[in-house]
Order: C-alpha cells, then structure tokens, then sequence
C-alpha cells in the first residue's frame, strides 16, 4: 500500500502495467507487469532492446496504443489520478498540457504541408482556447530560440523539409515543451541523428529539464546516453523489468545477467586495450509463446533449472533502490544468511 507521503513525493506511479497486441496468430504481451515510479526533477532511463517494450509502455501513458493494442491491467498513478480511468476528453486535456511526448524520428514526425511555427502553435491553441495567434507565434519564436534554433523569427514560417535533422528535432522538443508539461517522455529521440548532434540534443535536454524542473522518462538502447543524462534506470527485456537502480549502480554493479550483457557488448572508450566486443548469445524472446519461467532463461549462460520453471520475483540486492528479479541471485542471499 501506498502511503500519502510516497503519493505526494512521486509524480507518475505505474503499477503491474500490462499491455497486450490481439493478433490472428495469438495474444501478444508486449509489456507484462512493470512496475517503477518517477519523482519531480527526476530523469529515468528505460534501455532493452528493439521489442523488449519500452515505446508501447510510453504509447500506454499517453493513451495512444493503436490498432489490437489494449491495457489489461495494472495502474498509471499520474499526481495520484489514475489515468487509465481518464475518459478521452480527459486524455486530449493532460496530452501535451501536462504530459508531453517527444517521438523517435523527427523526420517523419512533423507534417511536411504545415510550417514548423503552425504545427508549435497548434499545441498551444488547443489547450489555450482564449490565446490570440499572435500571442501564440511569439510564443512557438521564443520556443525555437529556447531549444537554440538560430534566426527563429524567419525560420517559424519555414516547412519541415527546409530543417536539418537536428533542428527536427529541437522543433520536435521545442514543440513537446511549449505548454510546460510537468512530465516529458523522450522515445529514442536521437537515433536518427550523428553523434555529434546527438550529443547536442542531450545536452539540450539536460539542460532544459535543470531550466525548467519537470520529469522526463527517457527511452534507448544506448546504456551511453542512458549514463549521460539519466538519475536512475528500468532494464526492460521481454516485456519485464529485469534490473532497476541509480545510474552508478546498475552501471558499477549489475546484478541481472542480462544488464551485464548489454554492458559487455557496449564499446568502452576508457579502456587502454584494445577487447572484444561480448554479444549476447541466442534470439529475443518469441512474446507469442514467452518461457514459463524467467524471460531471458534460454539465452542466459547463468540459467538454472528453477529458471526455466519459475519466474524471478523483484528483490532488493544492496542499495535501498536497486531491485533484480533473478533466481542466482536470490540462491545466493539465502546461502549468506544461512552462513550468518
């Protein structure tokens, strides 16, 4: 049970959240009981790889699952309202008013047949019934300058194509911050862009979130980018969070088998030899028919036979925050408090 001080200290709560696809082939459960919690000012990292879950877990927050997606159960906490009870009207008011989404390609993202200046105001005019659009186009120039998009006056009238793919994305950003949300969900946002304006656009958004005090959820596959920016981390595999913890600790000290294999296979620029590359052996989980037992059992080098049987349940393993749902682990703690 939640207390009234845990309600009052974090800003969005998900509790056993489950989503599924409904197929012809079958029931596909992308996310399958994932549970953390965010504080304000906080910046929380979701890393696995492509189809582990963390875009439709985001998509659930916002209410835009399409198509056969469906939440069928579990609680998002967002200020101490559920908002998967939230009617569509409900929804429209919180989307880019107080939660905001920035998405993974700017290139396609924006709508090629309205300038970048209509498409910032269209934000601010839907939740501003009374703004003038005068107010609103100084408002989407200031925005732009903000996000450090040069000579905004001329460039809020150009169209999305006359932008490079870094002023994409800090249009896209500009265009997620311009009603001050409270919560920012950023979904692989500089995938589509060179190192070196990805590292502009984490800078940008460190910045801005030190600026202004809200809370971002930031989803990758880069463990790098997660180290850069990132207060704490969820480790997604398979639908599950497997490891969760601060920065230091799940970089410094992994306990989930599969944390430490995206750390091996990540290139490491601190190092003076030159080393292998480790992958992780086998194929991602088929969510048609998920293993009985822990999700990541098939591909883990570590596997016990209780593995395969029985899943994992979330322990505390040291630091107060820092939770992992394995069985070794847990074989583990219980041969030291047997020796004590």
């Amino acid at each position: 049970m939640r207390n009234e001080a845990q309600q009052e200290k974090n800003l969005i709560e998900v509790e056993d959240l489950r989503v599924s696809f409904f197929t012809p082939a079958g029931e596909v459960k992308a996310v399958d009981g994932i549970s953390y919690s965010l504080k304000n000012n906080e910046i929380m990292g979701i890393v696995g790889e492509s189809g582990s879950g963390k875009s439709v877990e985001a998509y659930s927050i916002m209410g835009l699952l399409q198509g056969s997606g469906k939440v069928i159960g579990g609680s998002i906490r967002f200020e101490g309202e559920d908002i998967l009870k939230y009617s569509k009207d409900q929804m429209f008011d919180l989307r880019g008013s107080k939660i905001s989404m920035i998405f993974q390609n700017p290139m396609t993202c924006m709508n090629p047949v309205y300038t970048v200046g209509d498409q910032l105001m269209e934000a601010l005019l839907c939740h501003n019934k009374g703004m003038k659009r005068e107010e609103a186009r100084k408002r989407a120039i200031e925005m732009l300058q903000l996000v450090g998009i040069n000579n905004a006056e001329k460039r809020v009238d150009q169209y999305p194509h006359e932008f490079s793919g870094g002023m994409r994305q800090r249009a896209m950003i500009a265009m997620g911050l311009i009603c001050h949300p409270k919560l920012l969900i950023a979904d692989e946002p500089t995938t589509a862009l060179d190192v070196t304006t990805q590292e502009q656009i984490l800078r940008l958004m460190k910045s801005l979130q030190e600026r202004t005090g809200m809370s971002i959820i930031f989803i990758t596959h880069n463990l790098g980018v997660v180290a850069e920016i990132c207060d704490r981390v969820s480790v997604m595999y398979a639908g599950h969070i497997v490891e969760q913890g601060g920065v230091e600790e799940i970089f410094y000290n992994p306990v989930h088998p599969y944390t430490k294999g995206l750390l091996a296979s990540m290139p490491r620029l601190d190092k003076l030899t030159k080393e292998r590359l480790i992958p992780i052996d086998g194929t991602p989980v088929d969510l048609l028919d998920p293993p009985k037992g822990c999700c990541f059992a098939p591909r883990c080098k570590e596997c016990m036979k209780v593995c395969l049987q029985q899943r994992p349940p979330m322990v505390n393993v040291g630091d107060a925050d820092h939770i992992s749902a394995c069985w070794r682990h847990i074989a583990q703690m219980r041969k030291e408090a047997e020796r004590a």
